[in-house]
């Protein structure tokens, strides 16, 4: 089925409002936000490559992606258990857990793209 023109301009307005909750009501999105504009400025003053912009932009969105992800898990089990429940906690661990573990791998990655640079600073 085509969807017209203004049906996808639609779907992208509900999108931008979920961007727009996520940023207004979570407070790790905005850390993640504040941490990739300085890991942006870095990039930008130690002159990075094309391909780790590309692998630190894929990184980032990967990061915001899942604590997106993280909010709608949240906001479901939430519905769902309105009270507490043991199983509702476990879900909302993991899926935490989640999160902290991509950003974790995304510093690794910063640091892989970072250090090299920033020890041959320091050396000269």
């Amino acid at each position: 089925m085509r969807q017209s023109f203004a049906e996808l301009v639609r779907a992208f307005g509900f999108a931008g409002r979920g961007i727009a909750h996520v940023f207004q009501t979570q407070r790790n999105m905005r850390v993640h936000l504040l941490i990739s504009i300085g890991i942006a400025a870095l990039g930008w003053w130690l002159a990075i490559s094309g391909v780790e912009w590309a692998i630190l932009a894929l990184t980032m969105g990967v990061v915001f992606a899942a604590e997106m992800t993280n909010t709608v898990i949240e906001s479901t089990v939430d519905l769902a258990s309105p009270g507490q429940h043991p199983l509702a906690k476990i879900a909302k661990d993991v899926a935490a857990g989640a999160v902290l573990m991509l950003a974790l791998f995304a510093t690794l990655v910063g640091l892989i793209i970072f250090v090299p640079r920033l020890l041959t600073l320091m050396s000269r």
